[in-house]
């Protein structure tokens, strides 16, 4: 039963840290609309920060525009400054019943500095998902010094642990190409 729990342990915080990562990338610009760009941003709403996507409805069904609708119209000027303050560069425009965003398109040094920010954040999520194998092969070679687990589970335990790793580690470099692809895109 221990066994069981370390390995799900460490899985469980294997996939938060892909869900961390897929999130984060889906949050970069890329050249091309996308409704995650914005969707996070929060604005003061009745004194309680809310996340725009709570507030209106976001399409990006062109290519290089967002058009965020809000619900209730009267906070619509809100929504635009709470875009402004965001820092992602872009200059919304509204005329009163939605906001348009345009996304310029991207110059290649600035996909380039995009794709060497995107292998930064993978690696570093390669390397919390290391960092997890690390604290379950731990928590195993502990349950050995204990007698609670024997020689062979803990060795199973290993192998199960590095079969997580590396099926974690090959999704994150999935996540990378994909958005590689994506940035490069002209």
């Amino acid at each position: 039963m221990i066994l069981k729990e370390i390995i799900k342990q460490a899985e469980n915080k294997m996939k938060k840290t892909l869900d961390v990562a897929h999130h984060e990338l889906n949050g970069m610009r890329t050249g091309r609309a996308s409704a995650s760009m914005v969707d996070e941003i929060k604005m003061n709403y009745y004194d309680t920060p809310t996340p725009i996507k709570q507030l209106a409805t976001i399409n990006a069904s062109q290519a290089h525009l967002i058009v965020i609708q809000p619900w209730d119209a009267s906070i619509i000027s809100e929504i635009e400054k709470a875009i402004l303050k965001s820092n992602l560069g872009f200059s919304p425009a509204n005329d009163g019943k939605v906001i348009r965003i345009s996304i310029p398109q991207l110059t290649t040094e600035k996909r380039q500095e995009m794709v060497k920010l995107t292998k930064k954040l993978t690696e570093e999520s390669k390397v919390s998902i290391r960092s997890i194998r690390r604290e379950a092969n731990e928590d195993l070679n502990k349950e050995k010094e204990d007698s609670t687990l024997s020689e062979d589970e803990v060795f199973k335990g290993h192998e199960r642990v590095q079969e997580l790793t590396d099926e974690y580690i090959t999704k994150i470099d999935d996540l990378l190409e994909e958005k590689e692809k994506e940035i490069l895109q002209f």
